[in-house]
């Protein structure tokens, strides 16, 4: 059976959700449990993926990792991870981990080592290295590249990924996945891959090419920033032009592979906080819950969380906030915004095939549009109103609507309706067969 086509994430930063990323004591704290008291309200949500942000030891924010065969002792230790891991296996729950592998904290030992012996030593080359230099991400100091092109740098990624796999972890988010390139990760890919060929590899990659990118490295997929951005953007700008072209190329990458799909993560301005007119919030939740592709729900999303993320030191404690212990502890206010989110989940699990599923659109104009997405045999239509005026409903039977129901599409609100397919509709093909 093959899990991605039916697995949607919650996707949560450990170290911000149980409060731990500013501690300052090293000792083991036994916070994992935190996540485990979550599980069910996973699956109340309608999600059967646990998507985790980095949980190995480091030196502040997960992402300068010190040792990758550690858990942050801010967080616990193998026993708090393995009852974590224990209690998502019995509830069905499949878990991704965050692999940072581009580059490693500076006090890493391999990178001391390297930085003593120097450049074209034996110690050295695991480093990337420019006008003697070892080159650190995206200028931050803290953070030194690796190189993939040394075959033990290659060895040493297989090892710690292929180790957790076989602890019952289903795949990786492979960090920065695109500064070393695509061609690099293909030995590594294959090597997992041919280990535990069932596992889930994806990469974060920004920009270029998708389908490019996947095909090179080996990949099973790759986040999907534009369509995150045409999302926000194509609303705020009262612009569904934007969409419908971004949803052309989303199309295109459906054919080769199922990208994952988000409006908000660990990394960006939550979508509450992105939308300029508040009352598109469910516009953004209905276009990520329907369209093809692999759904990450970031916790607090399903909630209405806000958060805004800035470019200074301390910029995402905002969009990483620390959780309650238990879910009893959420505000009342997101609940409206949660059962909203059972309900599309619900109607994408009836409709499964939507996750390989065709989309176009009709009716464009820059405040409406009817989003289509195909099946074999049905044909989803999502009806987006944007502007202060009713709009006609989308065509068949009307599932589910935002705003006052009746016989037109209110001003700012949605529907989501099915029907048969046609000879007129698009064709639908298999991604299998792509």
């Amino acid at each position: 059976m093959d899990w991605t086509a039916h697995v949607i994430w919650w996707h949560c930063y450990p170290l911000g959700f149980v409060n731990a990323e500013d501690s300052a004591v090293r000792e083991v704290r036994h916070r994992l449990g935190q996540l485990t008291n979550w599980l069910d309200y996973l699956l109340a949500l309608g999600c059967n993926g646990m998507l985790m942000n980095p949980v190995f030891a480091s030196a502040s924010h997960g992402y300068d990792t010190l040792d990758h065969y550690r858990i942050d002792p801010r967080l616990g230790d193998d026993g708090d991870f393995d009852e974590l891991m224990w209690k998502a296996k019995e509830r069905g729950i499949r878990v991704l981990l965050d692999g940072v592998f581009n580059h490693l904290g500076r006090e890493h030992p391999r990178v001391q080592a390297a930085l003593a012996a120097g450049e074209g030593t034996p110690e050295g080359d695991w480093l990337r290295w420019v006008d003697g230099y070892p080159r650190v991400f995206e200028g931050h100091e803290p953070l030194v590249e690796l190189n993939f092109a040394n075959p033990a740098v290659q060895d040493f990624v297989v090892d710690i990924m292929c180790h957790w796999l076989g602890r019952g972890v289903d795949g990786w988010r492979l960090d920065a996945a695109y500064a070393p390139g695509a061609a690099a990760w293909r030995p590594i890919v294959e090597r997992v891959k041919a280990a535990y060929p069932d596992c889930w590899l994806l990469g974060e990659v920004i920009h270029g090419d998708k389908d490019e990118f996947v095909a090179e490295s080996g990949l099973d997929s790759v986040t999907q920033y534009e369509l995150w951005h045409a999302i926000w953007q194509s609303m705020n700008d009262v612009n569904l032009w934007s969409l419908d072209w971004t949803l052309q190329r989303h199309r295109g990458y459906c054919e080769h592979f199922r990208p994952q799909i988000f409006i908000s993560n660990h990394d960006v301005t939550r979508i509450s906080s992105k939308l300029t007119d508040r009352r598109h919030i469910e516009h953004a939740a209905v276009l990520l819950t329907m369209l093809p592709g692999v759904p990450s729900i970031y916790a607090g999303d399903e909630q209405r969380f806000t958060g805004v993320k800035l470019d200074q030191y301390g910029g995402d404690d905002a969009v990483r906030p620390p959780f309650p212990q238990t879910p009893d502890g959420l505000l009342p206010f997101g609940a409206d915004t949660f059962e909203l989110y059972q309900r599309l989940i619900a109607l994408r699990r009836r409709f499964s095939w939507l996750v390989d599923g065709v989309v176009t659109t009709r009716d464009l104009a820059n405040e409406s549009a009817v989003v289509m997405v195909a099946g074999p045999e049905q044909v989803i239509e999502l009806g987006l109103n944007i502007s202060d005026e009713p709009r006609p409903l989308p065509a068949g039977e009307v599932l589910l609507t935002g705003g006052q129901p009746g016989s037109e599409l209110p001003p700012h609100g949605w529907a989501i309706a099915v029907r048969d397919r046609t000879e007129h509709d698009v064709a639908y093909i298999p991604r299998e067969a792509s």
